[in-house]
């Protein structure tokens, strides 16, 4: 098993509409690293520390769990949809995402500026300047920290 940081703002979709759709497919990743996340690595039963980005405070919300592994994202070959890429030339997909759903919500929003504060996480992804990848490895060391300090399994 391994173990996932994905970033979404909560305007757009947040953790109250993971827990609404029960099951979701993580639509719209337009970036390659994060796609060869998706497509090559993520894998069923893996955890996810859930993020809202863009958000006062930014910070993990909750834990999801990837309940069905990579497939062609449907929205990159509809021309009406804002996640088509029209530089696709033919069927082939570039664009992959995962269903994830919801395993446990925090009580409150657990700030970036705890996880940078917090021993042990100094290596982590999201607490790097400039760390603006939507997908991002998360060691076990690390997502151990992050419920510790959300009060998970404690």
């Amino acid at each position: 098993m391994k173990y996932w940081l994905f970033k979404t703002e909560p305007d757009v979709f947040s953790i109250e509409d993971l827990k609404r759709e029960k099951i979701s497919f993580w639509e719209g990743v337009r970036n390659y690293q994060a796609r060869n996340y998706l497509r090559d690595e993520v894998k069923l039963g893996d955890q996810i520390l859930f993020y809202h980005s863009n958000a006062n405070p930014p910070g993990v919300v909750g834990i999801a769990t990837v309940v069905k592994e990579a497939s062609p994202d449907p929205y990159q070959f509809d021309p009406k949809h804002k996640y088509f890429d029209p530089k696709l030339k033919g069927p082939e997909p570039r664009w992959y995402g995962v269903h994830i759903s919801l395993k446990e919500q925090f009580a409150e929003i657990l700030p970036l500026e705890i996880l940078k504060k917090a021993k042990g996480l100094d290596s982590m992804v999201v607490t790097q300047k400039g760390s603006r990848l939507s997908i991002q490895p998360v060691t076990e060391k690390e997502f151990s920290i992050v419920l510790k300090l959300a009060k998970i399994g404690v």
